[in-house]
């Protein structure tokens, strides 16, 4: 063999080791966490972990959990991150997820982690329903703001209310739940009977309706606490309520896809994901984090968010989703907007 031929496949074999190197896995990873947030989580764990990049799908709540299910025989993502506890308790329950405790699970809250030995999923953050009320329109049509879910079907609030389809919105659906939970059955339906006279619209997010508080397009959005704090740092004139009766809320968590072709990247994401950096990263926007002493009060909210959430049953709002969702689009799906 001559000295350049040599060369040459020295050159070839230094070349596929530093691609062997450098090689990326990239995972595809459906979320519904808001959009603002997702450059921030992907550049951080990226910066960590060169090898791996993340591909995120975005979509709301409902419709990530339709599309999850839809994909079942031939699933497209690797890791499900940050949309709600309940749909990946459903996900589970039709052997979807790849149970997994990710390193420092024992340090998180317990009610942020299946209860399944090894868990199927394992909790980030709480978002909490709340009211964004607009003061300056309020004052204008000489309104007085609501202190419980019972005064949103005041006569005054006619046309001035809007709240998300829990068929598409995973705040929709954990208003609806909580309220279930909180009134019991015959209850909380003659209450969204009554509040359904006073809905403007029911929007497929979660955060639009505070959005619209915010922008003047409606006085009341029911929504969560996290776009509130948001619209309210940007100057909107707005109030962020909790109702007395207390607040249903959600875990956004995160889960492997079961027969991912990306395991060992999918379990460095999900280590992450519980890691106290990763929580610190969530408290900018969210009071209540999984990984306890981390939450710092975030401004424009109370610093006791965590003391009006409800005891929240994961298990029986997963189990008695279908019902609930098939029963609220009988009775109220007529005032929902087009889907986009």
């Amino acid at each position: 063999m001559t000295s350049r031929s040599s060369a040459v496949l020295a050159a070839l074999a230094a070349a596929l080791l530093s691609s062997s190197a450098f090689a990326e896995t990239t995972l595809t990873v459906y979320t519904s966490v808001e959009a603002v947030d997702l450059d921030r989580y992907k550049q951080t764990f990226e910066a960590a972990n060169p090898d791996i990049k993340i591909n995120w799908v975005r979509d709301s709540t409902g419709v990530m959990t339709a599309k999850l299910l839809a994909e079942k025989d031939n699933p497209q993502a690797d890791v499900v991150w940050g949309v709600a506890a309940t749909s990946l308790l459903l996900l589970k329950g039709e052997g979807m997820l790849e149970p997994y405790a990710p390193a420092g699970v024992e340090k998180l809250d317990p009610k942020f982690v299946d209860q399944a030995t090894p868990p199927s999923w394992v909790g980030m953050d709480a978002y909490v329903a709340a009211l964004c009320y607009n003061t300056v329109e309020a004052e204008k049509l000489g309104l007085t703001p609501p202190k419980s879910w019972a005064d949103l079907t005041k006569p005054e609030y006619k046309g001035h209310v809007v709240m998300p389809n829990p068929n598409s919105s995973g705040t929709g659906f954990l208003d609806v739940s909580a309220w279930l939970q909180i009134m019991g059955e015959e209850a909380a339906w003659k209450y969204m009977d009554a509040l359904h006279e006073n809905i403007a619209a029911y929007t497929h997010s979660g955060s639009k309706p505070c959005k619209m508080a915010a922008a003047g397009e409606t006085v009341i959005g029911v929504s969560f606490e996290f776009p509130g704090a948001k619209a309210k740092q940007g100057g909107a004139p707005i109030d962020i309520i909790f109702p007395s009766e207390g607040s249903g809320w959600e875990a956004e968590a995160t889960a492997i896809i079961a027969g991912t072709a990306n395991l060992e990247a999918a379990k460095k994401l999900v280590d992450w994901s519980i890691s106290k950096e990763a929580n610190e990263m969530y408290n900018v926007g969210y009071a209540v984090v999984a990984y306890p002493g981390v939450a710092k009060p975030v401004e424009h909210l109370p610093a006791d968010v965590a003391a009006k959430m409800i005891k929240n049953d994961f298990e029986w709002a997963a189990n008695n989703r279908a019902k609930i969702l098939a029963e609220w689009a009988k009775r109220y799906d007529g005032k929902s907007e087009p889907k986009s």
